[in-house]
């Protein structure tokens, strides 16, 4: 097999992990000395039409495995054609792509060949290619192996920008069930070691020579539709990810039925797309908004919101915070309203000292009037014309397209008739929640 067949197998196979995103460090080559660089800034990427980042090479090392996980295309009892890259063939590949302008850097995934120590080898082996001998200073993202040594770990690291050790499933149970040859155990356990790397990293980095660990950090990635937990379970496992590991990104892959098994969605069931895109603007109010997961979702409502993104909701179900004055709302507060994100939460911050500022202000800041009038006030005095109630606030948050998909479930005939139309209904059902 040639090396462009392995490639073609390869990179189809790297397809569902979408643990992948910006560099988030800063890397260049010394004067003279060799190729490529990582921005802090990160990279420029361009997405194919099933959402894979093609400004990195994603590639598996292979897509041959020993284990036999029930929701993964490569499992060892599945029928598929097979490839393993040498480490030269993959470095080469690689350094032909940078040079040729297609790639910035490199993500770079693997089945289990023979042992995770031996893949792991592999990876090294390729890496150690591309940065000492082709001198390759680009972006790198590997994925770490669980059950993996250590010793082979912390090499890894010093080879490329980021980690990830993907947590795959949202339980242990779902993990044994289907990942029997997986634990949380060996998950945790690189996770943590690599999070203490990390931090000895950041002590060394006084000493200019010192080596550098993995300095993008580490992510994970979890599949949502495989398995039963709630959008609950998930964001509150994901917030204590970030509390105890301190991931840079935790990455939500909606389940695409690939395989046919009793213990997983049948084949004709639709990916959850619409519940990843809320898990990912839950997780933003988590990691950038000050959120906890127990302000967002509870055990009583464990499902986000088909109808409203999260902040939205949130803002609806807690009346008794707003309205707030913007001329005197501290900035963490600011970012809780609709309509008002970092940056128009900054300048108002920054604006208000000059004087203080109207709704026409507001607009020019960057403020999203249509969703945040109804939680604001300016020097004390909402806007002109606006009257509150609930029905109405909700009549202007709820998208176009959110109330086509209530419609098309009302026509289904799961949702009951009891108001004139199905826009009524949601508002009438969403008012009843507050």
């Amino acid at each position: 097999m040639d090396i462009f067949e392995k490639l073609k197998i390869l990179s189809a196979a790297a397809k569902y992990d979408a643990a992948c995103t910006s560099s988030g460090v800063n890397r260049k080559a010394p004067k003279g000395e060799g190729i490529g660089k990582a921005e802090s800034c990160g990279i420029c990427h361009s997405f194919t039409a099933d959402g894979r980042c093609i400004s990195l090479l994603k590639v598996l090392m292979s897509n041959s495995c020993v284990y036999n996980c029930a929701y993964c295309t490569n499992r060892i009892t599945n029928d598929t054609p097979r490839a393993t890259f040498t480490p030269k063939e993959l470095a080469e590949l690689t350094i032909n792509f940078y040079k040729r302008n297609y790639i910035e850097g490199l993500f770079l995934s693997s089945g289990v060949v023979g042992s995770p120590n031996n893949t792991t080898e592999l990876m090294i082996a390729s890496l150690r290619i591309l940065r000492e001998e082709y001198k390759f200073y680009g972006y790198i993202h590997a994925k770490a192996i669980p059950g993996t040594d250590k010793e082979l770990l912390n090499e890894l690291g010093l080879l490329c920008d980021r980690m990830s050790v993907n947590i795959e499933l949202p339980s242990a149970a779902s993990l044994t069930s289907l990942a029997p040859d997986k634990s949380k155990e060996s998950i945790l356990v690189p996770m943590q070691f690599i999070k203490d790397k990390l931090s000895e990293s950041r002590q060394l980095a006084v000493y200019k020579k010192a080596p550098s660990f993995a300095p993008a950090g580490q992510s994970t990635q979890m599949i949502v539709g495989a398995s039963p937990e709630t959008d609950y379970s998930i964001i509150k496992l994901s917030e204590g990810l970030y509390n105890k590991y301190q991931l840079k990104r935790v990455f939500y892959s909606a389940y695409v039925p690939i395989v046919e098994s009793s213990s997983l969605p049948s084949l004709d069931t639709k990916p959850p797309l619409l519940r990843e895109n809320r898990l990912y603007q839950a997780d933003w109010l988590m990691r950038v908004y000050g959120f906890k997961s127990g302000e967002i979702l509870d055990e009583k409502n464990p499902m986000l919101n088909p109808y409203l993104d999260p902040k939205c909701n949130w803002a609806v179900n807690n009346p008794q915070v707003f309205p707030i004055d913007v001329n005197k709302a501290d900035y963490e507060v600011l970012l809780r309203v609709p309509g008002i994100g970092i940056m128009s939460a900054r300048k108002i911050v920054s604006a208000r000292r000059l004087g203080k500022l109207s709704f026409v202000d507001l607009k020019k800041l960057g403020v999203v009037l249509k969703r945040a009038q109804y939680f604001i006030l300016c020097s004390g005095k909402s806007f002109e014309g606006l009257r509150i109630n609930q029905s109405q606030i909700l009549n202007s948050l709820l998208s176009r397209a959110a109330l086509e998909r209530f419609q098309s479930h009302y026509k289904s005939g799961v949702q009951s008739s009891m108001f004139e139309t199905p826009k009524e209904e949601v508002i009438k059902s969403l008012t009843g929640q507050l």
